[in-house]
C-alpha cells in the first residue's frame, strides 16, 4: 500500500427535500449568486424554480445563466465568469448534472481571474482563488458534486481536457434522489456507466490497496444489482438513492486510498475523443472504449482483470476473458453501446479517431498507451476482437 494524502471538505446534504435546505446554508457565502444551469430540464420539471425561491427566501440575490451543454464548452465558461465579474457575485449555484458542475468549478476559478480559463485546463496557469460553489444534483453518473475535478471542451483546439484543484471542491452539495426521477431510461443508464467506469479506473491505478479493492468493487456490485431494476422502475425514489449515492462514492477519493495515484484514466482520455468528435454522451464513450481496453491489457494484466471479476460477479471460476465478457453484457442488459457500430460511427472514421487520439497525446497515468496501443484500441473499438 502506497503513503497517501486525502481531502475533502464538501458538506453533503442527502435525501429527500434536501435542497431546501438552501436558504439556511446560501447566506454563509454571501448575498448575490450566479446560478448556471443546462439546457431546459430544470425549468421543464420545476427545479429551477425551487432552487430560486430558496435563495429569495434566504435574502440572496441572483442572475442566471443557463444553457450549458451535455459536453461542456469553454466558451459558456468564458461569458459566465464574465457574468458573474459584471454582477458581482459571491458564490455560483449549479443545478444540473455534471456537465453543470463541471463548469460551474472553472466559472468559480475564471470570475475571479483575468486569466482564459482554458490556460487552467492546459495547465498553464495556477488559480489562486475561487468563488464558493453550491451544486443541486439533478442527473446522477459524475461524481462532480463531491470532488474538485473538472471536465471542459474545447472545440477550436480539438480538445476536451480534465483538471483538478482543492479550489474547485464545492462548499455544500444537495442530492436529492427525488430530483432524478424524471432523468429517461439511456441517460440514467449511461450514468451508471460512469460509475462504474470510476470505479474501475481506481482500481486500475497503481500501488497494491486490498481496501480500495473492495471499495470499487462494492459500488460496481451495487450499480449492477440496481441497474436492470432502475431501468424498469424509472420513479423508484430508493433505487435512485442507491445509485445516487454510488455515484458520489465512485468519485470522491474513497477509491483511490492506498494507491499512488487517483487511477489511470486512459479510458476516459479514450471516451473523451469519442465525444468531442461525434458528441456522444459521456457514459456511453466509455462503454465503448473500455471493453476495448481490458481486451488491450488481457496478456498485460491479466491477474487484475481476474481479480476484479472475481470480486464483481462472485464466481471465482471467473477468468480474465470471462470478466471482460460479463462487463460486456451488463453493458448490453442496459441497451448500451459497446462498439462504434452501436453508436453509428463507420468503420471509415478509424483513421479520424486515431489522428485525434495522438494529436492530443491519448495515454493512461498508470499504463502508458503508444501509438501502437491507440491503433489497436480503435481496432478493439470497431471489430470487438476475439477474446
Amino acid at each position: 500500500m502506497e503513503n497517501f494524502s486525502t481531502y475533502n471538505p464538501v458538506k453533503l446534504h442527502f435525501g429527500s427535500n434536501a435542497l431546501f435546505k438552501i436558504h439556511e446554508q446560501a447566506p454563509k457565502y454571501g448575498r448575490r449568486a450566479l446560478v448556471v444551469y443546462g439546457q431546459g430540464s430544470v425549468k421543464k420539471y420545476n427545479i429551477l424554480v425551487k432552487v430560486l425561491n430558496q435563495l429569495a427566501q434566504s435574502g440572496v440575490s441572483y442572475v442566471e445563466y443557463g444553457g450549458i451543454k451535455p459536453n461542456p464548452v469553454v466558451e459558456d465558461v468564458v461569458q459566465a465568469a464574465a457574468m458573474a465579474r459584471k454582477e458581482k457575485v459571491d458564490m455560483i449555484v449549479a443545478v444540473g448534472g455534471g456537465s453543470v458542475i463541471d463548469s460551474s468549478k472553472v466559472i468559480a476559478l475564471a470570475a475571479k481571474s483575468d486569466i482564459d480559463p482554458w490556460e487552467f485546463m492546459l495547465g498553464r496557469a495556477e488559480p489562486t482563488d475561487a468563488l464558493p460553489i453550491l451544486t443541486v444534483l439533478t442527473v446522477v453518473g459524475t461524481g462532480s458534486e463531491m470532488n474538485g475535478v473538472a471536465v471542459l471542451q474545447n472545440n477550436m483546439a480539438g480538445q476536451k481536457l480534465g483538471m483538478r484543484h482543492e479550489l474547485m471542491y464545492p462548499r455544500e452539495s444537495f442530492l436529492d434522489p427525488g430530483l432524478t426521477t424524471t432523468v429517461p431510461k439511456f441517460q440514467t443508464a449511461c450514468g451508471m456507466a460512469d460509475i462504474i467506469a470510476h470505479a474501475m479506473e481506481a482500481y486500475f491505478g497503481d500501488g497494491g490497496s486490498p481496501l480500495a479493492d473492495y471499495f470499487a468493487a462494492s459500488i460496481i456490485r451495487e450499480v449492477m444489482d440496481v441497474g436492470i431494476k432502475l431501468i424498469n422502475d424509472l420513479g423508484n425514489y430508493d433505487l435512485r438513492a442507491r445509485i445516487m449515492l454510488a455515484a458520489t462514492y465512485a468519485l470522491n477519493g474513497t477509491t483511490a486510498i492506498g494507491r499512488g495515484n487517483s487511477g489511470d484514466w486512459g479510458v476516459h482520455a479514450v471516451g473523451h475523443i469519442l465525444s468531442l468528435l461525434y458528441d456522444i454522451p459521456h457514459g456511453a464513450t466509455l462503454t465503448v472504449a473500455y471493453p476495448a481496453w481490458l481486451k488491450l491489457h488481457l496478456d498485460k494484466i491479466p491477474d487484475r482483470i481476474r481479480h476484479l471479476g472475481r470480486l464483481v460477479f462472485d464466481k471465482q471460476c471467473l477468468d480474465e476473458r470471462d470478466t471482460i465478457k460479463e462487463f460486456e453484457k451488463f453493458f448490453k442488459l442496459l441497451d448500451l453501446p459497446v462498439n462504434l457500430a452501436d453508436v453509428n460511427i463507420p468503420r471509415d472514421e478509424r483513421q479520424i479517431i486515431l489522428q485525434l487520439m495522438n494529436q492530443n497525446r491519448v495515454t493512461g497515468a498508470v499504463f502508458p498507451l503508444t501509438k501502437e496501443d491507440r491503433a489497436a484500441i480503435v481496432e478493439l473499438m470497431t471489430t470487438g476482437g476475439k477474446i
